[in-house]
């Protein structure tokens, strides 16, 4: 008997599930399905549906609770699936207290808009894992057409920062190396705490409080929102690893209005550019949607273009997706089969720009931080086969490539 968690979205996601875990197991939980799911796209929530039903066809005595942002949202959608035991909302999710068997009501979702709460801060790393996730800050204050998250999170709540460098001691005293900061808008972080930290404050702190700390690592940034001291940290401090995730969503300014996103194609492409003359080994990937609403062939060649014109080197392709009671749900759709084709087209283009990215590396030495499976990241969080102990850190050069990613061989083992 055991407790199983499905995950599905993002990496807060994943950390949550891990919180999720532990809170069912103090409430007695020893044989259950936890399904944490994501509410991005119609695809995500399809995707739940059938593990909920997998899981009981696979596990018919077992209790199966769902919650997450697809679950905050929807909740009456998922309790009148016949196999789902318990709906939690995300609050909900993070108390001990509601997986109990005698919780009483079988559909437990608050109010997510009046979350005032500090994120949690329990877990202490993921199982098997050898970086670690920290959130630091939840929900999101914009509204962006396409999106439901804020609906799913609530709006924009920070950890102070004597939390989280207390909470990043505790990691590294248990063996991480690696942290990433994580969050719904994380660039957002601080406005709501009463001093208006910034992100990049933060990250001063954190790398200036906890000098054993190998690396540090950002999720998904918002390009628009980023600081001074952020920018300063890039410049100067070597332990903030070089690869930035974007979320850009689009590539052209028309269609960036209809999202209602706060930059512009230029905005993004100076961004690009500034970090990289301050750390020329930089590498970004980024978030695109194919298809949105009212998206013209042209339109569409922007977004194909900004790949080369930000040197992005890996893509998120997401097949633009109606949400319900989004304000892009009411705007002309494209054809599913024109989504789907350029999305296709997208997804070439960063395969493209990632066997670019790799072939630049050819020759390259990189400090890699080894992972199970025989497979380490780079600075720049590129994969990397190679033979060494998982949670080692090796200097190693880079000797070919593959379609995973990069072939590295430890500089030790090369000389020898």
């Amino acid at each position: 008997m055991a407790v199983e968690v499905v995950t599905f979205g993002c990496r807060l996601n994943a950390l949550e599930s891990e919180h999720m875990r532990q809170r069912a197991v103090e409430a007695g939980i020893t044989d259950a399905v936890l399904v944490n799911t994501c509410a991005v796209t119609a695809e995500a929530v399809r995707q739940a549906r059938q593990a909920i039903r997998r899981a009981r066809r696979d596990h018919p005595a077992r209790s199966i609770v769902v919650a997450g942002c697809a679950a905050e949202i929807d909740p009456d959608a998922f309790a009148t699936i016949l196999e789902v035991d318990r709906v939690l909302g995300n609050r909900e999710k993070l108390l001990a207290a509601n997986y109990m068997p005698d919780a009483g009501q079988r559909v437990r979702v608050g109010e997510i808009a009046t979350a005032r709460e500090n994120p949690g801060l329990v877990p202490t790393g993921i199982g098997g894992h050898t970086r670690a996730f920290v959130e630091i800050q939840n929900g999101c204050d914009h509204r962006c057409t396409f999106c439901v998250i804020p609906y799913g999170r609530g709006g924009s709540r920070s950890v102070p920062i004597v939390a989280i460098v207390d909470h990043i001691l505790t990691l590294v005293e248990r063996g991480y190396a690696e942290v990433v900061l994580t969050g719904v808008d994380l660039t957002a972080y601080g406005a709501d705490l009463a001093d208006h930290p910034t992100l990049g404050t933060l990250v001063r702190a954190v790398l200036r409080q906890v000098p054993e700390l190998a690396r540090l690592r950002l999720s998904s940034i918002d390009s628009i929102e980023v600081d001074t001291a952020l920018m300063d940290a890039i410049a100067d401090e070597r332990r903030l690893m070089p690869h930035f995730h974007l979320s850009l969503q689009h590539g052209d300014d028309m269609i960036l209005k209809r999202m209602k996103r706060r930059h512009s194609r230029a905005d993004a492409i100076r961004f690009t550019e500034d970090v990289r003359r301050l750390r020329p080994d930089v590498a970004f990937s980024a978030d695109l949607i194919a298809g949105f609403p009212t998206e013209t062939e042209a339109m569409f060649r922007n977004s194909l273009s900004i790949v080369d014109d930000c040197g992005l080197s890996t893509l998120h392709v997401f097949p633009f997706s109606p949400r319900p009671g989004t304000p892009a749900a009411r705007m002309p759709q494209l054809p599913g089969t024109v989504i789907r084709e350029r999305a296709a087209r997208l997804r070439d283009k960063g395969g493209a720009a990632y066997a670019e990215h790799l072939a630049q590396e050819q020759g390259a030495t990189r400090r890699l931080l080894v992972e199970r499976g025989g497979v380490g990241r780079t600075e720049q969080f590129t994969l990397a086969e190679i033979e060494a102990a998982p949670g080692t850190f090796v200097e190693a050069r880079i000797v070919g490539r593959n379609h995973r990613g990069l072939i590295a061989v430890a500089a030790a083992a090369e000389a020898a």
